[in-house]
């Protein structure tokens, strides 16, 4: 992949951006392990020594991606539905590519069974803790669980995204994929799927296995029906 060249947003930038620009779109397209200094570096238009310069290596390189990729889609998040610019008709399209760029970084990242892809979880589950007990505080009382549920059920459908972009008719890294996989999960979010007493029953019914002495089926204490 050759770097964009020419491209003024990209000569714009400082080396250390650039650097970090060009790791993210190798990484996102190779995975950390199929992707070398030197052909960050390269992309980047600088010599390995710069980048050792400002990382110190490729793993410290990660690190600070994984914290721009995160950064940057909470940012965007809060200008969209905290700043009122998803009505703006030139928002979206200006920042899509970014979004697709950085979800598939993060995809990337996650499956790769390292301790930072473990970190990372983790950062996504917090910052999500923290937008839901801010933005949304009545939707739920374990702020935590709603968190890494709901983490794991988007991080599992971008990981499952060849499965997905299969059922879809399309590849949810690209435009028109993206744009129905997020139009799918707009309806799923905006539509409960259970109505209130069913829910009611529902935790009532977890509730009893807390129970120090749960019932069984037939509804009787097990050492009771022993004895």
């Amino acid at each position: 992949m050759k770097r964009p060249v020419g491209d003024p947003a990209f000569e714009d930038l400082t080396a250390r951006a650039r650097i970090r620009d060009a790791a993210i779109r190798l990484f996102a397209e190779r995975g950390i392990d199929g992707t070398t200094v030197r052909d960050i570096t390269e992309m980047a238009g600088v010599s390995p020594g710069l980048l050792r310069h400002h990382f110190g290596s490729k793993e410290a390189l990660r690190v600070e991606c994984d914290a721009y990729a995160l950064d940057r889609l909470v940012k965007i998040k809060e200008e969209l539905f905290l700043d009122g610019k998803v009505t703006n008709p030139t928002f979206l399209p200006s920042v899509h590519p970014t979004i697709v760029l950085l979800y598939k970084y993060v995809t990337r990242a996650l499956l790769d069974g390292s301790p930072a892809a473990a970190a990372m979880f983790d950062d996504m589950v917090t910052l999500t803790e923290q937008w839901i007990s801010t933005y949304a505080p009545d939707v739920t009382e374990d702020y935590r669980g709603f968190a890494a549920v709901l983490v794991g059920m988007q991080s599992g459908i971008l990981a499952m995204h060849d499965h997905v972009s299969r059922a879809l008719g399309a590849d949810v890294f690209t435009t028109e994929g993206h744009i129905r996989m997020a139009g799918a999960l707009a309806d799923f979010y905006s539509h409960s799927l259970l109505d209130a007493e069913f829910v009611a029953k529902t935790r009532a019914a977890m509730a009893s296995l807390r129970a120090p002495n749960p019932p069984t089926a037939t509804g009787t204490d097990p050492a009771a029906e022993g004895a």
